[in-house]
């Protein structure tokens, strides 16, 4: 890096860490002191909350930054406004304390539990007929809270149907610790490993979701491969992994899924939520030795078009969608149409394609619930926000990509509108 570089990276972050510091500003510390109330008309998300934190002195906080020395585990509700108070993919923070029900997001109740192995009760009431699981581990730069109360909305907007849990690991929300919360995702692999044992040792559980965002997809991925080479494979519980904006070295990423099985058959499903114009990666990129970030990828262009055919993993390139996240980082959570298809295709253990026809042959078959096949190969773009890119489209085209190329990439290209 020359010495004209140095400034400017660092004004990037600087600029970087203002925009996640007013996003902030506002907020009251605190907003986990239960109410011990429901109001009407409002819903309510009950959520298995697992930390390896350390615990916080201050009241409605909980857990801080730090780490703690063991794995704490809370059963704690959230209250979400009617949605005609609200949009779909916004957590709305109160702006004084005690939270207003009706126009913010608010905590009912926060309950201890005795560890991991303990949640075999909060999931006998909690689990669904579906019998489904999803286990949620959160980005860099996340507050105890921030965590519980966007997979609070995640799970309300997506109406997933299944029981939802989350894995808080040891951030200390500051743009300038990228370093510390890496080490901190690493310091928690053994506890996230135990949590999923616990998941797939009840046997009540039938099928398990794993969704992770940002740096959290390193804990996520680094955990299965841990379990994968103690056990010679993932548990066949653990179906489907999602991937969401995955702060990942693309080369890492490909020894990793090589550890975790080189069979699709003996692996979950993976699925990536990627954006190129993903700012907080672009950071990320330069930081860690200008390699490709996973969620930067184009997935139509060499060689990550045949490293994800030969996976057999499936790809939403969210690029052309816009989103109030001014880094463009969180559009997985925050688009109505994102949230809708994770909670009706993915979590569900579906594929996002229908049978034999592939999404990426549909105009917003799934994303935006229309039906109209396309009969040509430029469809393997789709001409809405949402690009598909998936196992049954890249067999179905085979032979146009081949006979096409260059033509079919630049549809590609103009269809996500860069």
């Amino acid at each position: 890096m020359t010495n004209r570089e140095v400034p400017r990276m660092v004004r990037k972050v600087m600029f970087a860490g203002l925009i996640v510091l007013a996003g902030c500003a506002g907020r009251p510390e605190g907003v986990l002191v239960p109410s011990g109330k429901v109001a009407p008309g409002v819903s309510t998300v009950d959520l298995l909350v697992a930390t390896t934190r350390a615990p916080s002195s201050q009241p409605g906080v909980l857990f801080s930054g730090e780490r703690g020395s063991e794995l704490a585990v809370s059963d704690i509700v959230v209250s979400i406004p009617p949605d005609d108070k609200r949009k779909i993919g916004q957590v709305q923070w109160p702006k004084k304390l005690p939270a207003d029900p009706m126009k913010d997001f608010s905590t009912v109740s926060v309950k201890p539990i005795d560890g991991a192995k303990a949640a075999d009760g909060w999931l006998g009431r909690n689990l669904p007929k579906s019998r489904r699981v999803l286990i949620f581990v959160h980005g860099f730069n996340n507050r105890y809270e921030d965590a519980v109360y966007r997979f609070a909305q995640i799970v309300h907007d997506s109406k997933t149907d299944a029981a939802p849990v989350i894995f808080t690991w040891p951030s200390r929300a500051s743009i300038f610790d990228y370093s510390y919360d890496k080490e901190s995702t690493n310091y928690s692999r053994d506890a996230l490993e135990e949590l999923l044992r616990a998941a797939v040792n009840t046997p009540e559980v039938g099928e398990i979701t794993i969704m992770a965002h940002s740096m959290g997809t390193w804990l996520a991925v680094e955990t299965l491969r841990q379990m994968a080479i103690r056990d010679g494979r993932v548990p066949k519980k653990i179906q489907q992994v999602i991937l969401a904006s995955p702060d990942l070295d693309v080369d890492v990423f490909g020894q990793q899924m090589r550890a975790i099985g080189r069979d699709k058959k003996d692996r979950p499903n993976f699925t990536l939520f990627v954006s190129r114009d993903d700012r907080a990666l672009t950071l990320s990129r330069r930081i860690s030795g200008n390699v490709d970030r996973l969620g930067q990828i184009n997935p139509a262009e060499e060689p990550y078009r045949s490293m994800l055919e030969n996976q057999g993993i499936t790809v939403l390139d969210l690029t052309a969608l816009k989103s109030g996240d001014r880094l463009n980082h969180g559009k997985f959570a925050e688009s109505p149409e994102v949230v809708r298809l994770i909670g009706n295709r993915l979590i569900d253990g579906q594929s996002v394609t229908d049978s034999e026809v592939g999404l990426g042959e549909r105009i917003g078959a799934v994303a935006l619930g229309t039906a109209q096949t396309v009969g040509s190969a430029a469809s393997i773009a789709v001409s809405t926000p949402i690009a598909v890119f998936d196992p049954v489209t890249r067999r179905n085209y085979n032979d146009q990509w081949r006979r096409l190329g260059n033509s079919v990439e630049d549809t590609t290209t103009t269809a996500v509108g860069q």
